[in-house]
């Protein structure tokens, strides 16, 4: 029996994985929409036995909401508030005071962060039950409205000017630019990046009229009434021809474009996590293990390159072969570090985003990594079935501004007879 197929009580699972649609900042119907009621959504959503009535506060759960010992929210833009604003949410959404709260920053893997954060939790023994997840509002609090950071400018150059390197200072590229280092230092053309671009809508179009995101998404209900229940980003009819119009949007020389970018985007998704024993104990259905997660720092002038490199890492913990592995959730930040990371690792294009990336769907920050979680999980279950002989493997994975990647490697493991609807 390989390690990474063996079972132990305290081994992390996953019972429960959702989603809010995702749509774009400023257009789309979640633009005057405060994070805060994204959270609360997924929160609420990720407990419930049955999505099909979510706005049923006596709606059966896979949990009562005590049993929940702690919170972690991924989230990047939001200004120190944030941390108390996360907080109202999680009681607004049914879960009790009772529940600790705290809220993490890797950046764009914020949302993985926070299940990682839950996952090491559990498996210490320090709780038994936790929720990972991330939320982003892209149009409340855009990015170009960042501070800059705290330093001392004249003491990061001094040392700078000591160790014989940039890399303080590199930090503060924008990370459009970063994306055309990339394409330089590894001779990327703009035609294979358009290319990538119109696949993942393509992807993300096909996924969408087949019903795949249904079960993964939790409607959010806005103050006017209106019931949100499906993405808007995604482009029908994208083709890389129409894509090479668009004009660079940050080196007027350069071929990276809004179009072969990750789409700025609002949402929330969350991860229902506990140990084995306590599941088994509940008679929970255990639709993913968690099986290990990696950060590795990379040069912050082309922090996009981090995929190749994390995944490899959280691999190896995880004793499993690349090969192994039926479907690579990689985020889409830019089709140039996506594509480079894809072909540097040397996988097959067919498992790598099925259905679609955050090109297609939307990168809102935090949310990301939750959400791909979600994405992944569902897309595995369809793989495998419902009476799965085999375990499935999956890698959800992106790279992290000022030069990081992350990785974590999920296992679906052999359950005959156990469906995904309304499960995750």
């Amino acid at each position: 029996m390989s390690p990474h197929s063996r079972l132990s009580p305290r081994d992390v699972v996953i019972v429960s994985s959702v989603r809010t649609p995702l749509c774009r900042a400023r257009r789309g119907p979640f633009a005057t929409t405060p994070p805060s009621t994204l959270l609360s959504a997924v929160l609420r959503g990720v407990l419930l036995r049955d999505r099909s009535n979510t706005s049923d506060v006596n709606a059966p759960t896979l949990v009562e909401p005590s049993a929940v010992e702690d919170v972690c929210v991924g989230n990047v833009l939001s200004p120190a508030s944030g941390a108390a604003a996360a907080r109202m949410s999680q009681l607004a959404s049914g879960l009790p005071h009772t529940a600790s709260l705290s809220t993490t920053n890797r950046q764009c893997s914020s949302g993985l962060q926070a299940c990682a954060n839950i996952a090491n939790a559990i498996a210490s023994g320090q709780i038994e039950i936790g929720i990972g997840c991330g939320v982003e509002s892209m149009s409340t609090h855009p990015m170009n409205r960042m501070p800059p950071p705290d330093v001392d400018w004249d003491e990061i150059k001094r040392q700078q000017e000591k160790l014989g390197n940039e890399d303080a200072m590199d930090c503060l590229i924008p990370m459009g630019i970063t994306s055309e280092n990339v394409i330089k230092k590894y001779g990327m053309d703009r035609m294979s990046l358009d290319a990538f671009a119109a696949e993942s809508h393509g992807r993300a179009h096909a996924a969408k009229m087949a019903g795949k995101f249904r079960d993964e998404i939790i409607p959010v209900t806005l103050a006017d009434g209106t019931i949100v229940t499906e993405d808007d980003g995604i482009r029908p009819g994208t083709t890389a021809q129409g894509l090479s119009k668009l004009r660079p949007a940050f080196d007027p020389a350069g071929s990276t474009t809004a179009g072969n970018s990750s789409q700025l985007t609002d949402g929330a998704a969350a991860v229902l996590m506990m140990s084995r024993a306590e599941a088994e104990r509940r008679g929970l259905p255990i639709v993913g293990i968690w099986r290990s997660y990696s950060v590795v720092g990379v040069p912050p002038n082309i922090m996009g390159v981090g995929p190749a490199y994390a995944i490899p890492a959280a691999l190896a913990k995880a004793s499993i072969g690349k090969e192994e592995v039926n479907v690579y959730e990689i985020n889409e930040a830019f089709a140039s570090q996506a594509s480079w990371s894809v072909k540097e690792l040397g996988l097959s294009m067919d498992k790598v985003n099925p259905n679609g990336g955050a090109i297609a769907l939307g990168h809102p920050l935090g949310c990301t990594g939750a959400r791909q979680m979600a994405t992944l999980l569902h897309e595995l279950h369809r793989r495998g079935g419902s009476e799965r002989s085999v375990s499935q493997y999956g890698v959800v994975s992106m790279c992290i501004g000022t030069g990081m990647g992350a990785a974590a490697v999920i296992e679906v493991p052999p359950s005959p007879g156990t469906t995904i609807s309304s499960r995750l």
